[in-house]
């Protein structure tokens, strides 16, 4: 059984976040910085690289919809990316689905737990978009996955 791998994609950085063999764990692992909102094939060679090497299955990356459901100027540029990751994905020989999942308050909620924890405002920056992707990707294996 591969791993799931969540994102939470950003225009300065891509949280990255995969879970156990199991799917029962989401755990942070890194965040990509991206120099320039519109450069991304640094972002997607690094992203190809930890698929391959942590035998990912299954991308799940969150989807920043507007309070009401609609997909606003954020959402639409997650849906491109979407389409550029999958198609990156196709090079490894096997089918990798990338889905989008509603990740709407998660940055909200990685930063609750950030401060919960007692970590300084000004230290939050480095952990916060990888910890979003462990919540999209938990929220997604506690919900979406079919049993």
């Amino acid at each position: 059984m591969g791993r799931i791998m969540g994102l939470d994609f950003g225009s300065k950085t891509v949280g990255v976040a995969l879970s156990d063999p199991m799917h029962l764990i989401a755990s942070p692992l890194e965040t990509i910085k991206r120099d320039k909102e519109n450069k991304l094939r640094p972002t997607l060679r690094r992203l190809e690289e930890l698929a391959e090497t942590q035998e990912v299955e299954l991308v799940v990356l969150g989807h920043p919809l507007n309070m009401d459901g609609t997909a606003g100027e954020r959402a639409l540029k997650t849906e491109a990316f979407r389409e550029q990751l999958s198609y990156r994905l196709m090079g490894l020989g096997r089918e990798i689905p990338v889905i989008l999942w509603d990740e709407r308050l998660s940055t909200m909620s990685a930063d609750e737990i950030l401060e919960e924890t007692g970590v300084e405002q000004g230290s939050r920056k480095q952990y916060i978009d990888k910890i979003a992707a462990a919540l999209i990707l938990e929220d997604y294996m506690k919900n979406g996955m079919e049993n």
